[in-house]
């Protein structure tokens, strides 16, 4: 499990090299290895989960405000 931990160390340490050179293809390159590396650990395993139910929370939050299903469009 070590050697996956330094592979996504290193992940991100490019993104920021990338960032601080500026050179967003490399950096956003980098970042979506480092996140893709952290979602196979058993850690980041329910990062996908999480993720959906926070976005179903936000839609169901901002329902009223956007007027729902009803929206006039």
């Amino acid at each position: 499990m070590g050697t996956i931990g330094v592979l996504i160390f290193f992940a991100v340490v490019g993104a920021v090299i990338c960032a601080k050179a500026r050179s967003a293809g490399g950096a956003i390159l980098f970042a979506l290895i480092a996140l893709g590396l952290f979602i196979s650990t058993p850690a980041g395993a329910g990062l996908p989960g999480m993720l959906t139910d926070f976005m179903s929370s936000v839609s169901q939050a901002s329902e009223p405000l956007t007027g729902g299903p009803e929206a006039v469009g």
